[in-house]
């Protein structure tokens, strides 16, 4: 390692990989057992936890954390204490300032991660998808590749989101139709799950283990309480059929 890359103030454990090529910021932390690979770039207080692999060409803006432990509370429904694979960020990734990426989650080559964007325990994240600023993506989730997940979307425990789907501002998925009461609940909980192409607009609602099939697409302000067919259109209070997707939307006919 070029000690020119390296800032005098940050703390590289020895048991750490850093390539020659990466550069750490001041005050970054970089745990024990911790890869960082060629060509990266590591901000300023950024903390990297023991064990996580970053690949190359990673950009870990200032203050992020790669890798954290996740918190149980003494009566969380969904977080069980169990034993995490280390972080994994993919080649090319962009992770924005105070972004924070958990144990156990797993992003793929060329994902960004905008600022302020929290992405949980047991996670996958594919290739090329954009994580807006704010965006909260809590445990037990996939979100496929090619997606955009828009400021302040918020993705609930045991979701899907399949490849190529669009989620506008503040939409919001849902997973507990007895809204944390009775015991009956644990039989039950299951997030949305959105079908390759499927798109949610801003400030709409997805009810617990509702379906939006391939192309589906709820409009703004909707609240989905039915399953959305594929190429459907759905709009209002509870979501109703609007029209169908016109066929130069489809994702199949995009280039």
């Amino acid at each position: 390692m070029e000690a020119s890359n390296i800032s005098a103030h940050a703390i590289v454990d020895p048991a750490a990989q850093v390539h020659p090529s990466a550069r750490i910021g001041h005050f970054a932390v970089v745990g024990a057992g911790a890869i960082v690979g060629p060509d990266c770039v590591v901000g300023c207080h950024v903390v990297i936890h023991p064990g996580s692999r970053i690949g190359a060409g990673v950009r870990i803006d200032d203050g992020a954390v790669i890798g954290k432990l996740p918190m149980r509370a003494a009566r969380s429904a969904i977080t069980k204490a169990v034993e995490l694979e280390p972080a994994s960020i993919g080649d090319g990734c962009l992770v924005g300032t105070h972004a924070v990426i958990y144990a156990g989650a797993a992003i793929g080559e060329r994902v960004l991660v905008a600022d302020l964007a929290t992405i949980r325990e047991q996670v996958k994240v594919g290739a090329f998808t954009i994580v807006g600023r704010g965006v909260a993506i809590e445990n037990k989730c996939t979100i496929g590749a090619r997606c955009k997940l828009e400021t302040g979307v918020y993705i609930c425990a045991l979701s899907e989101v399949g490849d190529d789907c669009f989620i506008a501002p503040n939409a919001t998925f849902t997973n507990d139709n007895f809204l944390g009461r009775t015991k009956e609940r644990f039989k039950y909980h299951k997030g949305p799950t959105l079908k390759r192409g499927a798109r949610v607009g801003a400030n709409a609602t997805i009810l617990p283990g509702k379906t939006l099939a391939e192309d589906g697409l709820a409009a703004a302000g909707s609240v989905v309480s039915k399953d959305v067919p594929a190429r459907s259109i759905v709009l209002g209070v509870p979501a109703r059929h609007l029209r169908r997707v016109p066929p130069e939307q489809w994702i199949e006919n995009q280039e």
